[in-house]
């Protein structure tokens, strides 16, 4: 086995092959094993508020052992984890104070610094740079705060502000992705479904992601790389044992996968990103029992161990979980080869009625298309972006012409959510990509006056989109393909009425305006078009007769596109073409005026030669959107 950097050992040269072939084959380091339990209160035993901290071992079960002290006592506090620390902020009544313990080591907290509010009831939700504390209460007459804080683990010192929740709540749940942060439910004074979430390396105040399946406060919160887990509650006057689950990098409403060993509130929650634990609480008393399940699987939750001390309003957190580990410990996505992933998505269309349902296929294999989920609403003719994570439809018919981006999490089923605008509402416009960028070219805008107009957006970071150049040729219904560097767009049709043999090209990375790059074979519209890392293809369309016609040209050079093969079936407005770097697909289309078909043919992209049947759509399609996390843009 390679050797390869350790997270805690950043010296010298890393080799990022030896990096990428530990992180995709599973084999990275453990980040680390201990989580820390803080703070909380025997009541009714006692109702003094404790500094007790223990810990456990995460992978292995067992009863928690002593670690420390707080520096003073807490309960209610909001837990913050880093690689190397272990931060917990606030108490009730309302203190403003922050400890830290180094978590290798056994032994006393020591002073972080204050925080911005004297603030009870907040949560934490953090990555290996920042922590965030939400929301809170402080006291009489304060109320509940909005407020999101933060502070920069590795060093010490007062919080900063951050910005607003949707809401302004108390006893929300944490929960974080490497970039994301997510507050859920709550009390404002009614009990809350809300889930918020924020970019962790931003400031700015929070958008709402979805909600809860049911309003409730005091849960816990903890997470994966990818997936955010709330477990526990309280719908006065019940105590909850509901387990439910979120994608962090989507949006929308939380699914309910599981259920603790005992219902109960005011608990801790933390992870390795393999595992979910969930520490003490209240049921009719204080509770002892520390509960785990596999966070990817859900299910009834299984005994631990036990705390030290019987203890609610309890604070965790650890140096593994989710926020900490993007794609460690068997967390990352379906498995990818040198080229990414195997998965298709099918997205939107028209049958004639426009469709809002989004399929899926594995590209390697062949077969009918499966269910993947829904659109934000019915769309057709949007143009297709997507990396090793995320699948994007921009723009498009939804109906009437519009400028949102939809996305979803390839590797995850779950309906689209908005990922931001493109710089003008138009359809009939393609997209090219890399695994950082993705580039949405021509179209028709509302108006019906075609536009020469590229936008780009970086594919991990929501926003709207922005300018990139302009086409050679404005021009609607042209195919887009790309390499790692370059994307592609071929062919299209110029109003006021002529079909177009045109290939421009770009360079992904810079802005500018496209170069020609030379012509396709014959001049058509409403192709598609895919791309291994070398080879870019352009598939049947229209000319002005439907077209069989294959293309291929070479990315890194430039010149006119030679002849490649033919489809099964000739067919133009609009077929949708992907692939996984090997095997190019094309899907739906017309085959005749107003006759859509439902076949998907695959070529091998390396190879010339004619298409073959690969498997169908769920219903006869054209104007369908094709996006994977293996195509040609995604090599290396």
């Amino acid at each position: 086995m390679a050797n390869y950097p350790q997270l805690d050992n950043a010296s010298g040269v890393w080799n990022l092959r030896e990096v990428y072939d530990a992180v995709m084959g599973g084999y990275w380091r453990n980040a680390g094993s201990r989580a820390l339990f803080a703070g909380g209160v025997n009541a009714p035993l006692s109702p003094a508020t404790l500094n007790t901290t223990d810990f456990i071992t995460m992978a292995a079960a067992g009863n928690a052992v002593d670690f420390g002290d707080l520096t003073v006592a807490r309960k209610g506090a909001a837990g913050i984890g880093s690689f190397t620390r272990c931060v917990f902020g606030g108490s009730y009544p309302a203190v403003n104070s922050i400890d830290y313990f180094t978590t290798s080591t056994l032994g006393n907290a020591a002073d972080f610094g204050d925080l911005t509010l004297t603030t009870a009831e907040a949560t934490g939700a953090s990555n290996s740079i920042r922590g965030l504390f939400m929301g809170g209460y402080g006291g009489s007459p304060a109320g509940n705060f909005n407020n999101i804080q933060y502070i920069t683990i590795a060093s010490t010192g007062n919080a900063s502000d951050f910005g607003d929740l949707t809401q302004a709540r108390a006893t929300n749940a944490g929960l974080a992705s490497h970039t994301r942060a997510i507050a859920g439910g709550g009390i404002t004074p009614a009990e809350r479904n809300t889930i918020d979430f924020v970019e962790i390396s931003t400031t700015g105040n929070a958008t709402d992601f979805g909600d809860l399946s049911n309003s409730r406060r005091a849960s816990s919160g903890m997470s994966s790389s990818t997936r955010g887990v709330f477990a526990g509650g309280l719908i006065s006057p019940a105590y909850q044992d509901i387990i439910e689950f979120i994608t962090i990098a989507s949006q929308g409403n939380a699914v309910d996968y599981g259920d603790l060993t005992l219902a109960r509130t005011q608990l801790a929650g933390t992870s390795n990103s393999v595992r979910g634990i969930v520490a003490g609480g209240k049921d009719a008393n204080s509770s002892n029992i520390i509960d785990f399940f596999i966070i990817n699987n859900g299910g009834a939750a299984t005994d631990f161990g036990d705390l030290t001390i019987s203890r609610r309003e309890i604070a965790g957190n650890s140096q593994a979980h989710g926020g900490l580990n993007d794609g460690y410990q068997g967390t990352r996505p379906l498995p990818f080869n040198e080229a990414g992933g195997d998965r298709a998505l099918y997205m939107g269309g028209q049958t004639p009625t426009v469709l809002n349902t989004i399929s899926f296929s594995t590209i390697s294999s062949t077969g009918n298309v499966n269910d993947f989920g829904d659109l934000i609403v019915a769309t057709r003719a949007g143009g297709m972006i997507s990396n090793k994570t995320r699948g994007m439809m921009s723009g498009g018919n939804a109906p009437g012409v519009t400028a949102v981006i939809n996305y979803v999490t390839i590797s995850t089923l779950g309906n689209a959510a908005d990922f931001g605008d493109i710089t003008e509402a138009k359809q009939i416009l393609t997209g090219a990509s890399n695994n950082t960028r993705g580039l949405s070219a021509g179209g028709r805008k509302s108006s019906n006056y075609d536009t020469d107009v590229i936008d780009y957006v970086t594919i991990s970071t929501l926003g709207n989109a922005a300018d990139f150049g302009n086409l050679s040729v404005a021009r609607q219904n042209l195919a887009g393909a790309s390499s790692n560097t370059r994307a592609v767009f071929q062919g299209g049709y110029a109003s006021p009425g002529s079909q177009n043999n045109t290939i421009d090209y770009v360079t992904i990375s810079t802005t500018g305006n496209a170069a020609d790059f030379g012509d396709i074979t014959v001049a058509r519209y409403s192709l598609g078009g895919t791309s291994s890392s070398t080879r870019g293809l352009a598939l049947g369309g229209f000319d002005p007769s439907y077209s069989d016609v294959i293309d291929y040209i070479t990315i890194a050079s430039t010149g006119n596109s030679t002849d490649f093969g033919n489809l099964t079936v000739a067919r133009g407005p609009t077929n949708g073409a992907t692939s996984n770097s090997t095997r190019g697909i094309c899907a739906g289309g017309y085959v005749s005026p107003g006759d859509e078909t439902n076949v998907i043919d695959y070529v091998t992209i390396a190879s010339t030669g004619n298409a073959t049947d690969y498997g169908d759509l769920v219903v006869a399609t054209e104007q369908v959107g094709c996006a994977s996390n293996g195509h040609g843009g995604l090599v290396g």
